[in-house]
């Protein structure tokens, strides 16, 4: 929805969000449920309301716990049944400046000051940790944002009584916490505030007249930034950029003035400007973004821009180039194929607004922002948060030459006329081993990301994924593969409970209703709750080496049968058939299309896998 893409109206957002929320539930079904509590310092309500609406965007339905005013502390530390039984999946803290109960005074001494500062984070520290315990579910918590006034002046950041030294003390201690806790994440309002304009931001008229922490008219900017942080945790992110070229990676037409003439580098003002955003989409590489090119030019032409000496992009930083005369539409299609991804995972980038409004017509998902002047594309494209950071892995440092190593498989394979001999001049080497610390993190990352291959489409949070882990009722396999071209780490997970036969009919309406209802002794059915994998190894035979392990834990522990279920979505329609394929029998299907499918391991099963050379596992 474009009222709510930015740069957006917040005015008109505030004004209209009933006629936005309508517009938004009518536009799309297939939301993501989350439980989202909201533990307030001061007012809490609009933020809320606004929340909802770029989340409903995000394709995120969220169902709120609200805190009664400036009861976060007391909601967290002190067990509140209605918290307690609404079972958060996220918390999200909303504290200020303005919840800091003692400041140092100017007379007071060093040490009266590292007294004030243990007891303001003390008291943050052991809510955290008392919400960690009870509730297993990410925490995002608010930074500071600076005071509006400076009684030191221009000394307040220096002398250790005052109140921005302070502050900048406690936010060093929260980013600390942070780094030392994986479910937990700062909402950065201190920048948020500095680039919306703190003395606007922070007008005392709202505060002394509705607790508000910050303006009224700051509320969208504030709920934006915020969502971004949830549709991160909650796989939410886009994953690549289509990028033009002329006159949005440079100033000019290559095809027209030749790249000799292209404006590009330090000679000129606007030159800058263009490299400036180029350095900047190479830095999206580094945090996993793939780089594309869509582009209407002979290829040659393009090329010959990409090699500009003065460029910082150059063609081997793209893991494909589309440059001819197609519809760009059509070419993001393409792109998507070949990529192994779904078109709303991507972002098209043009400075052109008819080719933007025919993406955006014929390509619904696909995120079109409108980029603006050229001196603006950082800036939107960096606020418009499509690739917010909220988990940085090996894995996505690496994705762009995982993807161009894919590129090259391609090529071997085309060398090939029998499939089965590609496959192993892979040299395929698979690693299938219960759920380890060192992957938990991942683990998580990927059921929140993976679409296409999810035949139950559930999500976890790291917490959930480390408590079926340490479960004895639960046996957990991740799949990681290399071959001669590269690593692809860890593509495939599988979760299984082991519980009765007559357990099907509950996961066939809701698998958190099986495990509610969990009485029963008999562990003679393994129940698979989640199988997913990355579509980058489709086609590659790790599902194969996933069902071998699986029928060899299921056998450790004397399970006879396998069921495994599937739950259509407009995105996953691809496995549909999958149980099928590894050879169970359907046994139901209900009117919402639900399946469940049965395999009765032989005694005499023959593994599947024949390609993958995979490293011995414990069962």
């Amino acid at each position: 929805m474009q009222e709510l893409t930015y740069p957006f109206d917040g005015k008109m957002i505030l004004k209209k969000s009933k006629k936005l929320k309508r517009a938004l539930l009518e536009r799309q079904t297939d939301f993501l449920e989350k439980r989202i509590a909201v533990l307030g310092g001061s007012t809490t309500h609009d933020i809320i309301r606004i929340l909802e609406l770029f989340l409903l965007e995000q394709g995120i339905r969220p169902v709120f716990y609200e805190s009664e005013y400036a009861q976060y502390w007391q909601d967290a530390m002190f067990d509140n049944p209605r918290l307690t039984d609404f079972a958060p999946e996220l918390i999200f803290i909303h504290t200020s400046n303005r919840n800091v109960t003692d400041y140092p005074a100017p007379a007071d001494t060093k040490e009266r000051v590292e007294e004030l500062f243990s007891e303001q984070f003390s008291h943050f520290r052991v809510m955290w940790d008392k919400l960690a315990d009870t509730y297993h579910c990410p925490v995002i918590q608010n930074n500071f944002e600076y005071p509006y006034y400076r009684l030191l002046g221009n000394q307040e950041a220096v002398y250790i009584q005052g109140r921005i030294s302070f502050l900048n003390r406690l936010n060093e201690a929260f980013y600390q916490y942070a780094r030392e806790h994986e479910n937990f994440y700062i909402h950065d309002i201190n920048y948020l505030s500095a680039a919306y304009g703190l003395e606007s931001w922070s007008d005392p008229l709202y505060w002394h007249m509705y607790k508000y922490a910050c303006c009224m008219q700051a509320i969208p900017a504030f709920a934006h930034n915020l969502s971004l942080i949830i549709k991160s945790i909650f796989g939410k992110n886009k994953k690549a950029l289509a990028l033009d070229l002329d006159n949005t990676l440079w100033g000019g037409i290559v095809g027209d003035d030749g790249p000799e003439n292209l404006e590009i580098g330090q000679e000129t003002p606007m030159g800058q400007v263009y490299a400036e955003f180029q350095a900047y989409l190479k830095a999206q590489k580094d945090i996993g973004v793939m780089l594309t090119v869509n582009s209407k030019n002979e290829e040659e032409n393009a090329l010959a821009g990409l090699r500009h000496p003065e460029g910082v992009l150059k063609p081997e930083d793209f893991i494909l180039i589309k440059a001819n005369w197609e519809p760009k539409s059509q070419n993001i299609s393409e792109i998507a194929q070949e990529l192994a991804i779904l078109p709303d995972s991507m972002v098209f980038v043009d400075d052109n607004p008819a080719e933007r409004e025919i993406v955006q017509l014929q390509i619904p998902g696909v995120a079109v922002p409108e980029i603006g002047t050229p001196e603006q594309y950082v800036k939107i494209l960096d606020r418009s948060g499509f690739f917010e950071v909220t988990k940085l892995s090996e894995d996505d440092r690496k994705r762009n030459e995982m993807y161009l190593a894919n590129a090259e498989r391609k090529k071997q394979q085309a060398q090939f006329g029998d499939y089965r001999e590609y496959l192993r001049s892979l040299e395929m080497k698979g690693t299938i081993k219960p759920f380890e610390a060192l992957y938990m993190a991942r683990i998580a990352q990927l059921s929140n990301k993976s679409n296409q291959f999810n035949l139950t489409t559930r999500r976890y949070t790291q917490n959930e994924i480390e408590a079926f882990a340490a479960d004895e009722r639960y046996i957990t396999r991740y799949g990681k593969l290399a071959d001669r071209f590269g690593d692809n780490g860890v593509v495939s997970v599988v979760i299984g409970r082991c519980g009765a036969a007559e357990d099907a009919a509950a996961y066939l309406q809701d698998g958190q209703t099986a495990r509610k209802t969990d009485a029963s002794a008999d562990r003679s059915v393994l129940h698979i709750e989640l199988w997913l994998m990355s579509c980058r190894v489709l086609k590659r035979d790790m599902e194969y080496a996933m069902m071998d392990s699986i029928v060899e834990a299921c056998r450790a522990r004397g399970i006879g049968t396998i069921m495994g279920y599937y739950y259509p979505t407009a995105k996953n329609a691809m496995v549909k058939d999958f149980y099928a394929v590894m050879g169970f029998e359907k046994t139901e299907k209900t009117d919402t299309g639900v399946t469940s499918w049965r395999f009765v391991i032989p005694a005499d099963y023959a593994p599947k896998n024949t390609v993958i050379a995979v490293e011995k596992e414990s069962v």
